[in-house]
């Protein structure tokens, strides 16, 4: 990896299209790594039409790639995490050596917590239309109640994603608290309170690979990638462990997640998750968590998942660690996980 940008929108009232938000960016990306548009041998893009309301609607943001001559260009209705592992995979087979990854995603279009209900069991599930918060918290519930977590366990994680949020100017939500003042706010979804539940987001990101003597020619300190794999749980709630990810874990096992990584940026949408997931990746308590603020911080959909990465990977540019981890998820309750891991010197 050697080049990224994103952006989470704090107003949704006249916020830019797809295209104005990723114009910007892909300049911000050549400026970083020194290429043209002519130097990226592959595009592929993470979005969904069914968010955006409009059939094709990511044929539209190829706009901001510009209509000639054609690019080598896919897609997928995932966050652009998914996109990046396809990326990845097109540069293993030695068909190309650079590609550039983008997201987006326009939350505010609708009313995000019905919407995601229609990624459930449609037969058993759907009909009864339960939201994302509210299965949520019944997940952080059934933590509480099995001494998984206590709700200072939740309010600490906030506090921790708020305070590193003062650092990030792209954070939605920052600072202004402290663990007291959390556990004093009232309930949202018992158990969680707001600032345990990801922020609705519009945003937007793009990511640069290269191979070899390509990346290290774009970046004086490459983040190079070790490892990478995705995993999937049941679809049906009742078919999993839902304090549990088993998916993260396989994903992270086959990743190489083991001794030494410094940094994780996890996809945590709601604070019990990290709980979570920290414990499935068997990450050591010296591990720097979320040193952006994480998703409780800004949670744009289709981008928030690449953003951990993409976070993940700016440890490495900017010296500050020497072997870091991504994560991103997808699906309910942390159904879908993707872990990648990232060092600064190549093997």
């Amino acid at each position: 990896m050697v080049g990224f940008a994103h952006e989470q929108m704090t107003d949704f009232d006249g916020s830019p299209t797809m295209v104005e938000l990723l114009v910007p960016l892909f300049r911000e990306v050549y400026e970083q790594t020194g290429f043209t548009r002519k130097d990226i041998g592959f595009w592929c893009s993470g979005s969904s039409d069914y968010l955006a309301g409009r059939s094709f609607s990511f044929v539209q943001a190829v706009d901001a790639i510009g209509a000639l001559p054609p690019v080598n260009e896919s897609h997928v209705e995932m966050d652009a995490a998914w996109a990046l592992y396809e990326a990845w995979v097109k540069i293993q087979t030695g068909e190309v050596d650079t590609a550039l990854v983008y997201g987006f995603g326009k939350s505010s279009a609708g009313t995000l917590r019905r919407t995601l209900g229609l990624q459930l069991d449609p037969y058993t599930m759907t009909p009864l239309w339960p939201d994302q918060v509210s299965l949520a918290g019944l997940q952080a519930r059934l933590g509480l109640e099995a001494g998984l977590w206590d709700e200072t366990a939740l309010a600490e994680v906030a506090h921790r994603s708020l305070t590193d949020a003062e650092l990030n100017p792209h954070a939605v939500r920052r600072g202004g608290s402290s663990v007291a003042e959390l556990l004093q706010r009232e309930m949202y979804a018992d158990p969680l309170r707001k600032h345990d539940i990801a922020p609705v987001t519009d945003g937007a990101a793009a990511l640069v690979l290269a191979a070899d003597d390509r990346a290290r020619d774009a970046a004086q300190r490459p983040a190079w990638i070790t490892g990478m794999a995705h995993n999937i749980d049941p679809q049906h709630l009742a078919a999993r462990p839902l304090t549990e990810a088993p998916s993260a874990r396989r994903a992270g096992a086959a990743a190489g997640v083991a001794a030494g990584v410094e940094v994780a940026e996890l996809h945590a949408p709601f604070s019990h998750q990290e709980l979570i997931l920290r414990r499935e990746l068997g990450l050591a308590d010296g591990v720097h968590i979320n040193p952006s603020g994480g998703a409780l911080v800004g949670n744009p959909m289709f981008t928030a998942g690449l953003n951990r990465i993409g976070e993940a990977a700016g440890s490495i540019w900017r010296g500050e660690a020497s072997k870091v981890l991504g994560h991103a998820t997808s699906g309910p309750l942390l159904q879908q996980n993707l872990v990648c891991v990232m060092e600064g010197t190549a093997r």
